[in-house]
């Protein structure tokens, strides 16, 4: 048996080869004689390894080495073939032979880093780590600069360095303007000798002509209508242009190039920086250029590289073959010569990756720990699993569950009855049944002598769910109220009271549930109905506001897993994925301007019979009177014209609450066939009677947020329809309908999407009803900044990692994170504390993780 030794710090490198070679020679010797007798050589090559690599700094071939010796030892010997294990030692030998050849200094053993000090009145302290050294005091930067640099959210040192491009430029090869050749693209580097500045008499044109010159010749570059550039691109300043060489009218003689892109190099020793090699390329804000950028992401390299804390375990950058962090951050900003460009432009070099994962892990082990911190707490809420109330909901209810809904049922049960809290969340397709499975939950908590509030982000939802469950609940003997922000002081006060003393058992509303104001008794559970609206980390407000209750998520936005992992990596998940029997999914038609009439005949046609139908209108932010303008006059126009047989009302968000209310009470009555509306509807309105949905510019509209509004018909045996009515589009092109004429929408602003990529999110909606097909779909077209909205959803900000590139990274990183808590809870052994460190820093106010720290 070979046991492993702690090599010694001062130990030549070669004396500690020779011993972790003797074991491996041993085996080897004599045609594999001896092999059977060497026991634990995997473990004793592995440990070795890990221990050097941790005490000491190698060249990166050495390191690499080393590394693939490991990676040799890995597997268990009696796992192997007789002739397996013979082909590994030799390659081991080969990989030792290698080492020995080797010629390279004494390995540097790391010290424990000199403090980073700032000498500054205005920090009055010592600055010990690059994540907490200010920009501000860098060299060159100083209170303006950081003032544009705070726009890219850049605080500090390593925010800085962490700052990656957003693309390349390969400048690697300059062509000598001598050599330039009419019809060729080339980049040239030199110095403006001229620079002359013309105004058209007739036109309003303005033309700058410069004159660039290096040893081998000169060439002219005209720029039009860009008189900014004069006190820019004056004479004796370094430039380099990359653009199409062209024949002037002489040929040969007077080359001109058209510019595409140029950049001022500076002084001569910043040249090496912006030319002659793979470039970076920045985003920019005025007053603060790419070129800039560069300059002091090189110095902060050369100043701070060796600085940067290496918070990845060795042994997970072994396995994942993950370069050191200051090499991956040096690669990222400055690429050696020959990286392939694809890779670069993707992100997907080892550098990259590198980076990404470290980001991905750092939050994968925050949401574990919050998982783990949450299922070890034992709750002091007891429910008991045979409230007679349970049995009165099930005679209660007049139909059947499903077989989702029975077994998404007995998990929350399950949960709930444990000693554990539940932290659950239950996702499924619009219409699937969630508020029935929710109120068992609500029926079991109150049957045991608690209270449950249920949340909704709209307050026309939560007085839906007020009006859907007040006749059900009551019937078993359950008091509900709801709380909301409108109407008499006396009347919420009365409320409030109701819900304090413990009288009231169910307290439905929206967020003003968990502000001021609003206390409970006894609180055991709290549901919150589509919980993107509050933002992923609002959970946490109750907990503050002391009470510990059992938390039951509900969401009928289908979550891509990418990104469930990432909003709701701390939940357990559940999935409704059936239908009601007896419900037709909604037809979906895309029409555009030009074929207006045949959608009308359809939303006629069913009014005629009877039903119901939603005209709705967008309504962003940025242009929100113009928006509800559209719909005002929309409405009007409907009233007075197409519609003008029919009874139609109106709904937005800027009505008082009394009003909308009424609005919705006669919508739902019959009393309005027509009901137009801005996006409020959207979330959970739920008038069965209502098959047509006629959506006006669908293709400002996010596909989910299509799919949540097609969602609002389709609840019966009756056909539904849902009318997509684009602007922008081609026509003809992935169209369904007849052609025919119409009316004309009011005026509205630019599209903010691209006509492909608006095309492909509509047609991806008539393809396909299922909203996990479509939310994977949106996610791909649109990307994750945009997927609901980073701000709305809560969701966790990269610098490096994008959760549809690195679905693979974040996979490992969540694997990963759970058997690094496995076997280091509180991440507390040495090796884990800079990880544990930088968790903390990135997650903890965010994730609620103020008990693990």
């Amino acid at each position: 048996m070979w046991r492993s030794a702690e090599p010694k710090p001062s130990e030549p490198f070669q004396q500690w080869l020779d011993r972790l070679a003797r074991p491996i020679e041993f085996a080897c010797r004599d045609a594999f004689a001896h092999l059977p007798t060497v026991k634990n050589l995997n473990r004793f090559v592995s440990s070795q390894v890990i221990q050097t690599l941790s005490n000491h700094v190698y060249p990166l071939a050495v390191e690499a080495a080393l590394l693939r010796l490991r990676e040799l030892f890995l597997e268990e010997q009696q796992r192997l073939s007789t002739a397996d294990q013979q082909r590994r030692l030799q390659e081991a030998m080969i990989i030792v032979k290698d080492l020995r050849a080797m010629d390279f200094q004494a390995p540097h053993v790391p010290q424990r880093p000199e403090p980073l000090v700032t000498h500054s009145r205005a920090i009055g302290r010592v600055q010990r780590e690059l994540w907490s050294l200010p920009i501000r005091f860098v060299k060159g930067v100083g209170p303006k600069r950081t003032a544009l640099l705070q726009r890219f959210g850049i605080e500090t040192v390593e925010q800085a360095l962490w700052t990656i491009p957003w693309r390349y430029e390969d400048r690697s090869v300059m062509t000598p303007i001598g050599r330039l050749m009419p019809g060729s693209e080339a980049s040239v580097f030199g110095t403006i000798v001229r620079s002359e500045a013309k105004r058209a008499r007739h036109r309003r044109l303005t033309i700058l002509d410069v004159f660039v010159e290096d040893e081998t010749g000169r060439v002219q570059a005209v720029f039009f209508n860009q008189p900014f550039l004069e006190p820019i691109l004056t004479v004796g300043t370094k430039v380099m242009m990359t653009g199409r060489v062209v024949a002037g009218a002489r040929g040969w003689v007077d080359t001109r190039m058209e510019v595409s892109q140029y950049e001022v190099v500076g002084s001569e020793t910043e040249a090496s920086v912006h030319v002659g090699r793979i470039v970076p390329i920045y985003h920019e804000t005025k007053g603060w250029t790419s070129r800039q950028m560069r300059l002091l992401i090189k110095g902060l390299l050369d100043a701070y590289a060796a600085d940067m804390r290496e918070i990845l375990p060795i042994t997970v950058r072994a396995r994942y073959r993950l370069p050191p962090v200051h090499h991956a951050i040096e690669e990222v900003h400055f690429p050696k010569s020959g990286t392939p460009a694809p890779a670069l432009e993707r992100g997907l070099t080892p550098a990259h990756r590198r980076l990404a994962f470290e980001e991905l892990l750092l939050l994968q082990l925050a949401l574990a720990t919050r998982q783990r911190t949450v299922k070890q707490e034992i709750k002091s809420i007891r429910f008991n699993p045979k409230a007679v109330m349970l049995e009165k909901l099930t005679r209660a209810i007049p139909f059947r569950l499903t077989a989702a809904q029975d077994r998404v049922v007995r998990e929350i049960l399950s949960d709930m009855t444990s000693t554990r809290p539940m932290n659950r969340l239950v996702q499924g397709d619009v219409g699937c049944g969630k508020t029935m499975v929710a109120l068992h939950a609500v029926v079991l908590a109150c049957g045991s002598g608690y209270q449950a509030a249920l949340m909704a982000p709209t307050e026309i939802l939560a007085e839906q769910h007020y009006q859907t469950m007040k006749e059900l609940l009551e019937s078993i003997g359950l008091s509900v109220v709801l709380v909301s922000g409108g109407g008499r002081a006396a009347e919420r006060k009365a409320v409030r009271e109701q819900v304090a003393s413990g009288r009231v058992r169910v307290a439905i509303g929206t967020h003003a549930l968990i502000q001021q104001g609003v206390s409970f008794s006894r609180l055991a559970l709290a549901v919150i109905d589509e919980q993107h609206r509050f933002g992923v980390l609002q959970r946490k407000t109750l907990t503050e506001k002391g009470y510990r209750p059992d938390v039951l998520v509900l969401t009928a936005t289908p979550i891509p897993r990418t990104l469930a992992m990432t909003v709701y990596g701390d939940l357990d998940v559940s999935v409704i994925n059936e239908m009601p029997p007896g419900r037709k999914p909604a037809r979906t038609f895309l029409y555009q301007e030009s074929q207006r009439r045949r959608a009308y005949q359809i939303l006629k046609d069913e009014l005629r019979a009877g039903r119901q139908a939603y005209v709705v209108y967008p309504l962003i932010e940025e242009s929100e009177k113009l928006d509800l303008k559209a719909a005002m006059q929309g409405a009007e126009r409907l009233r007075t014209e197409e519609l003008s047989e029919f009874r139609v009302g109106l709904l937005h968000g800027q009505m008082k609450t009394n009003d909308k209310e009424r609005t919705m009470a006669a919508f739902k009555a019959g009393e309005i066939q027509a009901l137009v509306s801005t996006t409020v509807i959207e979330v959970g309105v739920d008038v069965p009677n209502a098959t047509v949905m006629m959506i006006e510019h669908a293709e400002r509209f996010g596909l989910a947020q299509l799919h949540q509004l097609r969602g609002r018909v389709g609840r019966s045996e009756m056909q539904s329809y849902c009318l997509l009515m684009a602007s922008g589009l081609e026509r003809g092109k992935g169209l369904t309908g007849q052609r025919g004429g119409g009316g004309t929408l009011p005026p509205y602003p630019s599209t903010p999407y691209p006509t492909a990529a608006s095309r492909e999110r509509l047609e991806a909606l008539v393809r396909s009803t299922d909203g996990f097909v479509i939310a994977e779909e949106d996610l791909r077209i649109r990307g994750p900044g945009e997927f609901f909205g980073f701000r709305q959803w809560g969701m966790p900000e990269f610098r490096v990692a994008n959760l549809i590139r690195d679905a693979d990274l974040l996979q490992q990183a969540r694997q990963e994170a759970f058997a690094l808590l496995r076997i280091d809870s509180q991440l507390k052994a040495p090796m884990h504390c800079a990880l544990r460190e930088a968790m903390l820093r990135r997650w903890e106010k965010k994730l609620d993780l103020g008990s693990v720290s």
